[in-house]
């Protein structure tokens, strides 16, 4: 079996993940704004990272916009986000926010993996800039859960979450697949 990276990287976590899984396996790791399918194709795995952004998988519409294109690979879906998928809450937001983005044809054949990123307010675009200071503002007013401290110790700095041996179970899932077949 053939397996291709795909990713959609904004300010780095998901590309470092990415390019950290396709060389752990062997395959190319494509940027989804450059990559035509032509390129995918021939893999029988996809395996598509997105940063997490307001609960929406980043760039997923590549998986989503036509689940027949790849009604016959094997999906692995990998996330990339601030908050800390190990918290059992934040990890059962994250998977509320794929089940709604995702058809179901996609997700049942899917595997999926969250990670933990960054954020560098300092490289922050104005919109994000300013949507991040406006869920500040609600946070802040609303109380305090898991997430909601996590994002407030952090807001306004940079941090870097991002670890290598994090890739281990999607590296493991993916090679187990490749000597199945």
């Amino acid at each position: 079996m053939k397996a291709v990276v795909v990713y959609r990287s904004v300010y780095g976590s998901t590309k470092k993940y990415a390019e950290w899984i396709a060389e752990k396996i062997g395959c190319r790791a494509l940027d989804r704004d450059s990559a035509e399918y032509s390129e995918i194709e021939g893999a029988d795995i996809i395996i598509y990272g997105g940063g997490l952004y307001a609960g929406k998988v980043n760039g997923i519409e590549f998986l989503t916009s036509s689940p027949q294109r790849f009604k016959d690979k094997k999906i692995v879906l990998f996330t990339c986000g601030l908050a800390d998928p190990a918290d059992a809450e934040n990890h059962k937001n994250i998977m509320s926010g794929i089940r709604k983005a995702v058809p179901e044809c996609l997700l049942e054949r899917a595997e999926i993996f969250c990670l933990r990123g960054g954020i560098d307010y300092s490289r922050l675009g104005f919109i994000h800039r300013t949507m991040m200071a406006m869920m500040y503002k609600a946070v802040k007013k609303k109380g305090v859960s898991a997430e909601g401290k996590e994002f407030i110790e952090s807001y306004g700095k940079a941090v870097d979450f991002t670890d290598k041996e994090a890739i281990e179970p999607i590296v493991e899932y993916v090679l187990k697949c490749m000597d199945t077949d």
